[in-house]
């Protein structure tokens, strides 16, 4: 099914976790966020929100700086 990751597109099986998506994403394990769909996804929740086609979801990094 096609889903759209940071606003592009993406094949992905059916059954796709937001856990999934944002480990495709990011080796970061801290300091990562998650949308699906607009909607913030709590970190306890990605390994049970599975996403369906045409879903959007959004992986961001915090970084610092200045």
């Amino acid at each position: 099914m096609k889903v759209f990751v940071n606003g592009e597109p993406r094949d992905v099986p059916e059954g796709t976790s937001v856990a999934e998506v944002v480990a495709s994403v990011t080796a970061a394990v801290t300091g990562v966020a998650a949308a699906l769909n607009d909607e913030v996804v709590r970190r306890s929740s990605w390994e049970t929100t599975t996403l369906a086609h045409a879903d959007r979801i959004e992986v961001l990094n915090a970084v610092q700086g200045g």
